[in-house]
């Protein structure tokens, strides 16, 4: 791996942020972002991204197999925001499975001692980008291409 990669858990109300460690290894929870409009949160993302010097975004991808088909879902929603969110970054983006991921939060949460009613939506991005960092020490999973 080369540098460090940004995770972003996208949520309705809140947009939690994870970083990795430059060698692409280890995921640590960075930030909560309280969504206000796009723009204002793109501009945060971006200017945290510019901040931790992060080569890449990985962002956690909703997946609903149980969708009917033509059923919009979760996952359209992220899609069309990282859509929209594609065109304020040169960086490249990369979606990988959340799943499970809120469920692994928790528990974090609870190892952290945080209060059941505080939100996780920082843990869930760490547990989708050490998920993300796993694979691809394990070769399940390619590096994400460099940014021109």
């Amino acid at each position: 791996m080369i540098g460090k990669l940004l995770g972003i858990d996208h949520g309705l109300k809140r947009i939690g942020i994870a970083v990795s460690d430059a060698t692409g290894i280890v995921a640590r929870e960075l930030a909560i972002i309280h969504r206000t409009s796009n723009v204002e949160d793109f501009r945060r993302i971006n200017q945290i991204a510019q901040e931790q010097r992060v080569v890449a975004i990985v962002v956690g991808m909703p997946v609903n197999s149980e969708a009917a088909p033509g059923e919009y879902t979760q996952g359209d929603t992220v899609r069309k925001w990282i859509t929209r969110f594609a065109a304020t970054t040169t960086l490249p983006i990369i979606t990988w499975d959340e799943q499970l991921s809120s469920l692994d939060a928790r528990e974090l949460s609870i190892q952290k001692k945080r209060k059941m009613r505080d939100p996780i939506d920082d843990l869930a991005a760490r547990v989708i980008l050490q998920s993300y960092l796993d694979a691809v020490q394990s070769g399940l999973a390619s590096t994400p291409p460099l940014s021109s």
